[in-house]
């Protein structure tokens, strides 16, 4: 198995000795994964010696989609260089970048028979390029070696990667993910190193480059957010070219984490689908359980026959209309 790094820290997962933990509603609860095709999945994942977001991130839904042979695979290590106040990753002084790892991961794709495959990385602020060229070598190997499958990356800020953005939009992968996360005023407690505006101009600038190339964005809520907030930061999404847009709930990994402010319950996750919508999202998945990657195939179908529908609907020249929403002061 691969080794982690020397050093690993700690020191910002301080548990508040006041803090009273939420007991999570039975909307929330999942039964524990025992099915033959998690197995398989799990033993695929360790041979190959491969890391899962699934695993990393204590996903909720790794039970579901391992039975179905669906796995978030996490590219660039184990180690991030941040230290998000909500994120279960551990943080430390990451190792050096594998180049044998696009190619094992085609193969566990190949071998798990998928259609649509998601990749994500942690944070590589010790890069030049923060692990750009490692996601352009994993898209490459991807096309190789399983033709037909699309690509989906979920990845990180690249803040002062000259250059990054450019090099993933050039390896087209078929779906660009970056999450926002949460609300422009809970970035200093909760995403500490990342910049807003910065997260949201990465989306026109993934546009400009390639035309095709879906855009995807994610928040958690139950942080301490308020209903206006989201819808505002909605608004801000559908003014810099974001087509599809997940919701869920944020939970707490250990007691050093943020807390969970509040339990968002199934209807009122209702009515932020149905406000996300109105403001013409091409797709919106919203729900306690929601990840970024949940069901993140059936969605990608869905996705293309959204854009397919718009661009044939009456009126349309051609173009998603992404001319909803106005900027708020927050990213002006």
């Amino acid at each position: 198995m691969h080794p982690r790094s020397e050093y690993i820290s700690t020191a910002h997962l301080v548990p508040d000795p006041n803090a009273v933990r939420l007991r999570k509603p039975p909307w929330i609860r999942v039964k524990a994964p025992t099915s033959e095709g998690y197995r398989r999945t799990k033993d695929l994942v360790q041979a190959l010696d491969l890391r899962t977001v699934c695993e990393e991130a204590a996903c909720p839904n790794i039970g579901e989609c391992w039975s179905q042979g669906h796995a978030t695979m996490m590219v660039l290590g184990d180690i991030c260089t941040r230290k998000c106040a909500f994120c279960n990753v551990a943080t430390g002084r990451p190792q050096a970048v594998d180049p044998g790892e696009p190619q094992r991961l085609a193969d566990a794709v190949a071998a798990l028979g998928l259609t649509h495959v998601v990749i994500t990385s942690v944070d590589r602020d010790d890069l030049a390029d923060g692990g750009a060229r490692h996601f352009a070598a994993c898209i490459k190997a991807l096309r190789a070696t399983c033709p037909g499958v699309t690509v989906e990356v979920l990845t990180p800020d690249f803040q002062r990667k000259a250059g990054a953005v450019e090099m993933i939009a050039e390896a087209a992968p078929d779906v660009f993910n970056h999450n926002l996360e949460t609300v422009p005023r809970l970035y200093r407690t909760v995403r500490r190193a990342a910049d807003y505006a910065h997260s949201l101009n990465l989306f026109p600038r993934v546009r400009a480059l390639n035309s095709r190339i879906f855009t995807k964005s994610g928040l958690m809520v139950g942080l301490g957010e308020t209903n206006r907030e989201v819808l505002t930061v909605m608004d801000d999404m559908r003014a810099h070219d974001i087509d599809f847009l997940t919701i869920g709930q944020y939970l707490q990994p250990t007691l050093g984490h943020h807390p969970v402010e509040r339990f968002v319950s199934p209807d009122e996750f209702a009515e932020l689908e149905a406000a996300a919508r109105d403001r013409g999202f091409l797709l919106v998945s919203a729900s306690p359980l929601t990840r970024s990657s949940y069901h993140a195939d059936k969605d990608f179908r869905r996705l293309q026959a959204a854009r397919r529908a718009r661009t044939h609907a009456p009126g349309q020249s051609g173009e998603v209309d992404r001319s909803h929403g106005q900027p708020s002061r927050a990213n002006v």
